[in-house]
């Protein structure tokens, strides 16, 4: 259950514009105006948090991955969080528009690949998110809005991805907290409808067809199989896996539970998102992590990953597309950043 959401827009900018929030009212300059501000003013934020919990500077930052569903523009949110951070004028950027919910999986996925390709290299990954362009009035006649409207929030994540070596852990300043073993995607055939979000004059529109969370749980115990047998790890899933799961809906995650046959408490750091903040897109794996790692420090366990070694991301988003991640939680006494 959805108990709070954060919206970046205030009210007096919504009775300033009432286009907005009208339903079907031409708006999209208004909109892409409003987002290609915010954006990456909003991605700063969390970026700002994410290198100081690094404990290097921002100068050290070799490669930035910015994803975003809502804004469009070129150059880009990654070009303004260059000046907006001071980042080197030589970060080499990667600009992902429109990736969806599974956006924040699509960027790990690429900074890990460019952090194991390129010694020495510090991936800066944001993933920034408001509604403006899909906020507006309800329809009767398209309820897919409706339920966009009720889930969707605004938020941003970041974090530090870099390769380190298994002798330099404890030799140097950093001391990751999550070790991205591997990473995959994979299109659940015959559910291209799913979910669809198309631009219109009016903004973004999204399509959510009701067997989502239904397509979803029938494919997971399959993908949750292949990956870890791609890792050559057999773990019991309730006893020695931890779970981030993008809660992209209560009744996606109730049906991943009860399909992998997971206790209650395996999926809490994704349902404490989904109370606080409801769908946030691409930054939901991200505040997902952050909320485990929060809730394993304040009970004092062994891993950020709720005290276990392996653990297993999941992002979901339109295709349908299913991003997975196995990660191991290191120790706190090698800890600092992702």
């Amino acid at each position: 259950m959805i108990e709070k959401r954060h919206v970046y827009m205030s009210d007096d900018l919504l009775r300033r514009n009432p286009c907005i929030t009208a339903y079907k009212a031409p708006s999209l300059d208004l909109r892409q105006e409003l987002a290609n501000a915010t954006v990456p003013e909003l991605g700063s934020a969390a970026a700002r948090a994410a290198i100081q919990d690094w404990g290097r500077q921002a100068s050290d930052v070799t490669h930035l991955v910015f994803c975003t569903t809502v804004s469009g523009c070129m150059p880009g949110a990654d070009f303004e969080l260059v000046k907006l951070l001071g980042l080197p004028l030589s970060t080499k950027r990667f600009m992902l528009y429109q990736a969806g919910c599974h956006g924040g999986g699509i960027a790990l996925r690429l900074a890990k690949d460019l952090a194991e390709n390129n010694p020495g290299a510090r991936v800066l990954v944001v993933c920034s998110e408001v509604i403006t362009m899909a906020m507006r009035g309800p329809s009767e006649t398209h309820m897919g809005n409706l339920v966009g409207q009720a889930i969707f929030g605004d938020a941003a994540g970041a974090a530090i991805v870099g390769a380190v070596a298994g002798d330099d852990l404890m030799a140097g300043e950093e001391r990751p907290l999550f070790e991205m073993v591997s990473a995959s995607q994979d299109i659940i055939p015959g559910t291209e409808e799913a979910v669809v979000s198309k631009l219109y004059e009016e903004g973004i529109v999204y399509t959510l067809h009701r067997d989502v969370a239904l397509h979803i749980s029938s494919n997971i115990e399959r993908l949750v199989k292949a990956a870890l047998d791609r890792v050559g790890v057999a773990k019991d899933w309730n006893d020695e896996v931890f779970w981030v799961v993008h809660p992209g809906g209560r009744d996606i995650l109730d049906r991943v539970q009860t399909k992998l046959g997971l206790r209650t408490e395996k999926l809490e750091a994704s349902r404490e998102v989904m109370r606080q903040h409801g769908n946030t897109l691409s930054s939901c794996v991200i505040l997902v992590m952050e909320a485990m790692r929060r809730r394993s420090a304040e009970r004092a366990w062994r891993t950020p990953g709720e005290g276990l070694e392996w653990g297993l991301l999941f992002g979901f988003g339109p295709g349908l597309t299913v991003e997975t991640i196995v990660l191991r939680a290191l120790p706190y006494d090698c800890q600092a950043a992702v």
